[in-house]
C-alpha cells in the first residue's frame, strides 16, 4: 500500500514535470511570433531601446494603416490564392490517386516506380530548377505566368505526399474494396465511394502540406514571376525589407500580415491535421 502511494506520487511529479516543459518549450517557440507582433506595434526609436521592452509602451496600430499604402496586402493575397487554390486542388487529387495505385493497385513495376518516386524526395530543387526553367520558358513559352507555378502539382503533388496517403491507404481495410468487387464496383467507384471517405484526415494533411509548401516558395515564385502586378505575398515581402532597410517596425507589420492567413488555415485544419498524422499507418 505505501509503495503503490509513492508510486503514484512519483507519476504525479513526472507529470508535473513534462507539463512544465511542454510549457517551457511552447513559450520558447511563440516567442519569436510574439517578438514580431510586438515589434510591429512600436516606433523604430522604440525598437532600439535597451534594455528592449516586453511590451509596446504603445499600441501603435496605426503602423499596419500605414505599411498598408506601400505594401499591396490585398494585391499580393489575390496572387497568392490564384496559385494556392487550384495547386493545392490538383495537388491532393493526383496525390490520392497515386498513393491509391500504389497501395491498391497490381501493375507491372509497381514497386520499382515507388522506389523511384521516394527517391526523388534526395533530388535537391536546385538540380531541376534551370532545366524546369528552360522547359516552361523557353519551349513552352510560359514565362512571366502562374503555370509553371500551377501545373507541376498536377503530376501527383510530390512524393511525400502520395507516400502519406499511400500509407493512409494500407490502413484501410481490403475487405471493403473485396465486399465492393463482389457488388460489381470497379477501381474508380471503390477509390471515389470508399478510399476517399476513408482517408479525409490524410488529404487535408496532404491539402495543408501543400498550402504551406506553395505559401513559402519564395524561390520558384521569383524565377517565374517578373511583373510586379503578378506579385505573391512573399515576393511582396522580400520587396518590401529592400526598400525598406531601417524602417523595422513597417517590416514587422508586413511580416505579420503574411502569415496570419497560414495560421488562420491551419487552426481551421488543425483538428484534421493532427487526426490524419496519428492515424496514418506504416504498413508495407
Amino acid at each position: 500500500m505505501k509503495s503503490m502511494k509513492s508510486r503514484k506520487k512519483r507519476e504525479k511529479i513526472v507529470d508535473i514535470l513534462c507539463f512544465l516543459a511542454v510549457l517551457f518549450f511552447a513559450a520558447l517557440a511563440m516567442l519569436p511570433i510574439w517578438w514580431i507582433f510586438r515589434s510591429s506595434l512600436m516606433s523604430n526609436a522604440e525598437l532600439f531601446k535597451w534594455p528592449p521592452a516586453f511590451f509596446p509602451p504603445r499600441w501603435l496600430f496605426s503602423n499596419y494603416a500605414n505599411t498598408l499604402q506601400y505594401f499591396k496586402f490585398w494585391a499580393y493575397l489575390k496572387n497568392t490564392m490564384t496559385i494556392i487554390i487550384p495547386s493545392v486542388i490538383g495537388g491532393t487529387v493526383t496525390a490520392t490517386m497515386c498513393g491509391y495505385a500504389f497501395a491498391r493497385l497490381r501493375f507491372r513495376g509497381k514497386n520499382f516506380f515507388f522506389t523511384l518516386c521516394i527517391g526523388s524526395m534526395l533530388l535537391p530543387t536546385m538540380v531541376t530548377l534551370i532545366p524546369l526553367y528552360m522547359m516552361w520558358t523557353k519551349f513552352l513559352g510560359l514565362s512571366d505566368t502562374y503555370w509553371p507555378l500551377i501545373l507541376p502539382y498536377f503530376c501527383g503533388g510530390g512524393a511525400f505526399n502520395i507516400f502519406l496517403i499511400r500509407q493512409f491507404i494500407l490502413s484501410v481495410p481490403r475487405e471493403l474494396d473485396e465486399a465492393a468487387t463482389i457488388d460489381g464496383a470497379g477501381y474508380f467507384r471503390i477509390l471515389t465511394s470508399i478510399i476517399v471517405p476513408s482517408i479525409k484526415p490524410a488529404m487535408i494533411v496532404v491539402a495543408m502540406f501543400l498550402f504551406i509548401q506553395i505559401w513559402n516558395d519564395l524561390l520558384q515564385q521569383m524565377v517565374y514571376i517578373n511583373t510586379e502586378a503578378k506579385f505573391t505575398i512573399s515576393m511582396g515581402l522580400s520587396q518590401l525589407k529592400g526598400s525598406l532597410k531601417t524602417d523595422w517596425s513597417a517590416i514587422m507589420c508586413g511580416t505579420c500580415m503574411s502569415f496570419v492567413p497560414g495560421v488562420v488555415f491551419y487552426l481551421i485544419g488543425q483538428r484534421y491535421f493532427v487526426e490524419g498524422i496519428v492515424m496514418t499507418g506504416m504498413k508495407n
